[in-house]
C-alpha cells in the first residue's frame, strides 16, 4: 500500500469546496424551517415522557432537510464518486423507515433489518472479502442505531456527526480508485448542512432530527468512512480493524454496546429504553446541556484523532 498520511491541509483554499461548504451550510440551515412546516402538518411531533429530557412538545424530521441535500449532492458528484449512488440508495432506506418511525412506530427488528440490508448495498460491491466485508456490514448498521440512540439532547448527534465528518475530511485513500474524487468534498458538505441544521438545534431546540436525521447521520458517516478505508480494512489484521472501527464509531458506539450489555445482564431486551446512556448521566451531574455535550463532544473528538493516528500507523 501507499505510504499515506492526513489530507485536506492541501484542499484548504480549494475554490470548489469552499464552495461546497457554503451550499451544505446554507442548505441545512434553509430547509430546517420547512421541516418544521412540515412537521406540524403532518403530525411529526415529539411529545415529552418519563425518558426524554424536553419538557415541551417539538416537532421533529429535520432530517428530510438532510436527506434531500444529499440527495443533491449525489446527483451532482454521481460522476465521479460511483460509491455514491449506493449510498445514497441505503441512506433514502434508512431516512424513509426513520421518518415512518416518527409517525407510527415500526418494529425494532424490522428496523434493524432494513439497517443491514442498506448496510449491505453499500460493501457488497466492493469486493473486500467476506470477513471484512461482514465486519462493515455490521459495523453501519451498528453506528446507524447509534446515532439514534445517541439522540436525546440538543445538539448532541448533529455536533457528533460534524466531528466525525471532520475526521473524514483528513482521511485519505491509500490510493484512489479510478473516477473517484477525494473524500474532502462529500464530507465537508454532509458537516456543513448539519452545522445549518444545528443552528435550528443547539442550545435551544426549534426541531429534532427525528429518528429519520439521526438514523440517516450514523448511516452516511459510517458508510463514507467504509468506503474511504475500504483497503487497509480488507488487509488488517481483526484485532486492528475492531480497535479502528470502535475509535472512529467513537462515544455513540461505546454509548450503545454499554447499554446493550447493561440491559441484557439486568434481563431485559437490548431495544429496552432506558434513561441511564452517557448524556442521562452527565446532565444529571452538571446540570446543564451545553456542558454536557461540550463533554461528550470533547471525547468524540479525542476518539476520532486517537483514530486518525492508529490509522496512518496501520497503513
Amino acid at each position: 500500500m501507499q505510504e499515506t498520511g492526513f489530507s485536506g491541509q492541501s484542499n484548504m483554499l480549494d475554490v470548489k469546496l469552499f464552495i461546497f461548504l457554503l451550499l451544505g451550510f446554507f442548505w441545512g440551515g434553509l430547509t430546517a424551517p420547512v421541516s418544521i412546516r412540515l412537521a406540524g402538518i403532518y403530525g411529526i411531533i415529539d411529545v415529552p415522557d418519563a425518558r426524554k429530557i424536553h419538557k415541551g412538545n417539538m416537532p421533529r424530521g429535520a432530517g428530510i432537510g438532510l436527506w434531500l441535500g444529499y440527495m443533491l449532492m449525489a446527483v451532482l458528484l454521481s460522476g465521479e464518486v460511483p460509491d455514491i449512488r449506493r449510498i445514497a440508495t441505503g441512506a433514502t432506506v434508512i431516512f424513509l423507515c426513520g421518518y415512518l418511525d416518527d409517525m407510527c412506530s415500526l418494529s425494532p427488528f424490522l428496523r434493524l433489518a432494513l439497517h443491514i440490508g442498506a448496510s449491505a448495498l453499500v460493501v457488497a460491491p466492493m469486493d473486500m472479502g467476506y470477513d471484512a466485508s461482514l465486519i462493515a456490514i455490521i459495523w453501519i448498521a451498528g453506528v446507524t442505531s447509534a446515532y439514534n440512540l445517541i439522540d436525546g439532547m440538543n445538539g448532541l448527534c448533529i455536533s457528533i456527526f460534524i466531528a466525525s465528518s471532520c475526521a473524514l475530511f483528513f482521511l485519505k485513500y491509500p490510493s484512489l480508485l479510478p473516477g473517484m474524487i477525494s473524500p474532502s468534498y462529500p464530507c465537508i458538505y454532509m458537516g456543513a448542512m448539519a452545522l445549518g441544521v444545528l443552528c435550528w438545534n443547539f442550545p435551544s431546540a426549534q426541531t429534532f432530527l427525528g429518528d429519520g436525521g439521526s438514523t440517516l447521520l450514523g448511516y452516511l458517516f459510517a458508510s463514507h468512512f467504509v468506503t474511504a478505508a475500504r483497503i487497509p480494512l480488507r488487509y488488517m489484521s481483526f484485532d486492528n480493524v475492531l480497535i479502528l472501527l470502535i475509535l472512529f464509531g467513537g462515544i455513540p458506539v461505546v454509548d450503545t454496546l454499554t447499554a446493550f450489555t447493561r440491559r441484557v445482564l439486568t434481563g431485559k431486551s437490548p431495544f429496552y429504553p432506558d434513561k441511564k446512556h452517557l448524556h442521562h448521566i452527565l446532565i444529571s451531574l452538571t446540570g446543564s446541556n451545553v456542558l454536557t455535550v461540550t463533554i461528550i463532544l470533547s471525547l468524540q473528538v479525542i476518539m476520532l484523532v486517537l483514530g486518525l493516528k492508529f490509522y496512518v500507523r496501520l497503513i
